[in-house]
């Protein structure tokens, strides 16, 4: 009779442990969607934009690449640096046209120097459109002329700028080994300038 009473304590011992193990793991079970809910609800970060959150290009090309062209800081890539040898800047903007190609507008000044702002900066310039190795320029001819109207600091190390201005040719640019061309009408801007950049 001892025996089948200490069987019975020993059954009841076990039923009340695994009734405690069985809660434990209900309640681990209940608060693991909860972790994971937390954790896919924090965003990611957002890639920096490389023209500056007030970044923005506004122009309309006519001929062999024809469109409206309205970037802003978000939807196109800036870049801008000393051309080689110090002599002035080139800047770098590229972004989609008609929501398919790809074109890359490069604009060198080289008479800009460091901090100044001002009219009438003869520039170069060139499009691209990438992908298929189209190429239009102004070569050597004196067609193409730039205003830069803003160069602010965008912080404290004084070789990171904010430039902007607007661009204006009075003959299209010709195509490289093609024998089409391309008209810039006014083109403003704002994008980025690093003065230590090469």
């Amino acid at each position: 009779m001892q025996g089948i009473h200490r069987i019975c304590a020993d059954y009841g011992q076990f039923l009340i442990k695994m009734a405690a193990t069985v809660a434990v793991l209900i309640l681990i079970s209940g608060c693991q969607p909860a972790v994971e809910t937390a954790t896919s609800v924090i965003p990611e970060a957002a890639p920096p934009a490389s023209c500056g959150d007030q970044g923005y290009l506004s122009t309309e090309l006519f001929g062999a690449l024809a469109g409206e062209v309205e970037w802003t800081s978000s939807s196109f890539e800036c870049e801008g640096m000393p051309r080689p040898g110090g002599d002035g800047v080139r800047l770098r903007f590229a972004g989609n046209i008609d929501g398919e190609r790809k074109i890359a507008l490069i604009i060198a000044l080289p008479e800009l120097r460091r901090g100044e702002t001002g009219n009438e900066y003869q520039s170069k310039v060139t499009v691209i459109e990438e992908g298929v190795g189209r190429f239009f320029t102004t070569g050597d001819k004196t067609i193409c002329w730039t205003d830069i109207v803003e160069l602010e600091s965008v912080d404290e190390s004084d070789t990171n700028f904010s430039i902007g201005g607007t661009l204006y040719c009075v003959a299209p640019l010709t195509e490289i080994n093609g024998d089409s061309d391309l008209t810039i009408r006014d083109l403003n801007f704002r994008g980025q300038l690093d003065w230590n950049s090469s």
